[in-house]
């Protein structure tokens, strides 16, 4: 019999993770190769190749990818005309009043991703009720047609004021322009963010545009690859920053989405690691090669919001909450002005950390874990990589003598500077919003996570670390617990005790009217669509919104009011029961609920028999056990220091910590009492 896989894969920096999944059993598999960064979508057909028989069938395919936020990290997006109402030309070039940093003499706004002169004016106008004031004079768009044709822009925005109200006339310029330029992309406002705020509705369908030739060409490359192991009809998804997951078609529409779409999968599978395991609240830490990302469980949900800011700019579209700062394996160590630092700059994949004999020469994260013998250079990646020891020391020693330091002591510099920013960076997600870290478990995943959890736990006085299964793809495994979704919304605004109930449901019934013919249209069953509604509200006088989920059926008012006092005085101290409150948008995520399997333990397999070797722990070096994760059962308990590998990452257990399997295969760590 044909065996069937669910399969996702996590296009990083240094590398690209597969997870498999047997349809039939549930059980779980995990494979790495080296990243492609000149053509990502190699690294994930290689890595297809090397984990799924060629006579198997691929069921379902997600994967989460960083094209279109590299692309726009380095200003490789489109080259994108803007098209915006007459007199409003410089919107989008003053941009919004946010100063950014209130105190910094040297602060600039953020570079805009097209300038002022690829903006062009159309004479027209709605008001703010919706109603026409000035029809659109087409004839303006003619200097925008010869100018795509002159000055070779690829992509078009269109951001008419007040379109959100009324999208007649940005319709009627795109049907305009359609026709004169074929093959253009055009992004409408109205389509993009339906959402009051002038500039950021103008940011986010400029961002939009910017990326849309981008991802599209890349989907288009990774369709073509997999096209003979796919299902008919759409069987390729991508990963979306909301945590949900779309079609390859709906991506290469709305680009955007996919913005944080590798990092957000590691958030969803703390989602379902927090309902497996009974633990409601986790920080989740993914350290990989290039990059350190934080995020928060609470109560079993992922933070999440409503608006990001990416390099400076703001797009409007729902976000899981990711704290990303460039902290990874491949972190390179550098001297400046008489001190160390680690990255933000990377080794990445190629060439690599000095021990990974790809040419690379200088220091790393991963150069000094395996100089302090927290790496098995023969074991390394489930021993398919041989790592170089004697170049990680050649490394080390280059920046050491500088210092003054030997090579060990420059190696335990080199990773106590990493945990320090890696602390720092989760005391952002939670210290300075008023979350007390040690009330949370952290979750270590991430090809360098668990090496360095205990250390992290232990500055933030956290007295429990989870290491889940295959926890160096555990991303790419949350991508196989999430459904397909996609967000609606549109600014209602008004006082909250002169709304109309029946006004309400009309617009909610709207929005999942267009969500259910979406789903539908994507092969989405009828009884599998469910629905989830939310309002933006705020006091009366002040300008920032909180988003309050509203239950399904008849709307009760009262209750809705009083979560939102409940939720503000949680998220500030303090609330307002007293004051009135207005309602600015209206939100709905429709969801595509996915078939899956359960997922089962790791099917056993052989074990490596234990072993031991010089591991130096603050600047001692002590014998330690190396064991085999496969040899673990449920229950077994070690004591630390030891050193736990698996194909996917190394564990690292501490002196004063023990490592426990609990259900489901995954490891908890503890900090033992008086430790």
């Amino acid at each position: 019999m044909t065996r069937h896989y669910r399969v996702s894969a996590d296009i990083g920096g240094t590398f690209t993770d597969i997870v498999y999944q047997d349809c039939a059993t549930g059980a779980c598999g995990a494979a790495k190769v080296l990243s492609t960064p000149d053509n990502p979508g190699l690294a994930v057909l290689r890595g297809i190749e090397t984990a799924i028989p060629t006579d198997a069938a691929i069921e379902f395919f997600v994967h989460g990818t960083t094209v279109g936020l590299n692309a726009l990290l380095t200003r490789r997006g489109a080259k994108v005309a803007l098209l915006t109402t007459e007199n409003f030309r410089d919107i989008y070039t003053i941009q919004g009043n946010d100063r950014g940093e209130i105190f910094s003499i040297r602060w600039n706004k953020p570079e805009p991703l097209t300038p002022l002169e690829h903006t062009f004016t159309a004479r027209e106008r709605m008001a703010a009720t919706g109603e026409v004031v000035t029809p659109l004079e087409t004839a303006d768009l003619d200097r925008l047609v010869d100018a795509v044709t002159e000055e070779g822009f690829e992509a078009i925005a269109i951001a008419f004021l007040f379109a959100f109200k009324n999208p007649a006339h940005e319709l009627e310029a795109a049907e305009y322009l359609t026709a004169r330029l074929p093959g253009i992309p055009i992004g409408l406002s109205h389509r993009v963010s339906p959402e009051w705020r002038e500039f950021e509705r103008t940011s986010t369908t400029v961002m939009n545009s910017y990326l849309a030739p981008v991802v599209r060409g890349y989907l288009e490359t990774l369709i073509g690859g997999l096209n003979d192991r796919l299902p008919e009809g759409r069987g390729l998804h991508v990963m979306q920053s909301n945590g949900g997951v779309m079609t390859a078609e709906t991506a290469s529409e709305t680009p955007l989405q996919t913005l944080l779409s590798g990092p957000v999968g590691g958030a969803i599978g703390g989602r379902a690691l927090s309902a497996a395991t009974g633990r409601p609240n986790l920080i989740c830490i993914d350290m990989g090669g290039t990059s350190f990302d934080a995020s928060l469980i609470i109560d079993g949900l992922p933070s999440g919001s409503n608006q990001a800011k990416l390099e400076g700019l703001p797009v409007q579209m729902s976000v899981v909450d990711i704290h990303v700062i460039g902290a990874g394996g491949g972190s390179i160590a550098w001297e400046e002005a008489g001190a160390m630092r680690v990255g933000p700059q990377s080794a990445g994949s190629m060439p690599g950390p000095a021990c990974y004999g790809l040419g690379g020469t200088e220091p790393t994260v991963s150069d000094a874990n395996l100089v302090l013998g927290r790496l098995d250079g023969a074991n390394f990646s489930g021993g398919e990589m041989t790592l170089d020891g004697d170049a990680a020391v050649s490394a080390l020693q280059g920046i050491g003598d500088m210092f003054g330091l030997s090579t060990e002591a420059m190696a335990q510099g080199v990773v106590d500077v990493v945990n320090a920013k890696m602390a720092d960076a989760i005391r952002t997600i939670t210290v300075q919003r008023g979350i007390d870290p040690r009330d949370f478990s952290l979750v270590a995943f991430g090809g360098a996570g668990p090496a360095q959890a205990g250390a992290l736990a232990e500055e933030l006085q956290i007295r429990e670390v989870i290491v889940p299964v295959h926890p160096g793809a555990f991303s790419a495994w949350g991508m196989l617990q999430t459904d397909v979704r996609h967000d609606y919304k549109e600014t209602l605004y008004g006082f909250w005790d002169l709304i109309e109930p029946a006004v309400l449901e009309d617009a909610f019934a709207g929005l999942e009217e267009r969500g259910r013919r979406h789903l539908l249209a994507e092969g989405i069953a009828d009884d599998a669509i469910a629905f989830e509604r939310s309002i933006d509200f705020r006091y009366y006088g002040q300008e920032y919104v909180l988003t309050i989920p509203v239950p399904e059926g008849p709307i009760d008012m009262e209750a809705v009011r009083k979560s939102f006092d409940v939720a503000y005085d949680r998220q500030y101290g303090h609330s307002s029961p007293e004051n009135r409150v207005e309602m600015a948008n209206i939100r709905l995520a429709a969801l595509g609920r996915l078939a899956r399997p359960d997922s089962a333990p790791p099917a056993p397999e052989p074990a490596r028999p234990t072993r031991e070797r010089d591991v130096f722990f603050a600047g001692r070096a002590l014998k330690t056990p190396v064991l085999d994760r496969n040899g673990l059962e449920f229950g077994d308990t070690v004591a630390g220091p030891a050193i736990i590998e698996e194909s996917t990452a190394t564990t690292l257990v501490p002196p004063g910590w023990k490592a426990t399997v609990i259900e489901g295969g995954h490891l908890s760590m503890t900090l033992e009492a008086g430790s």
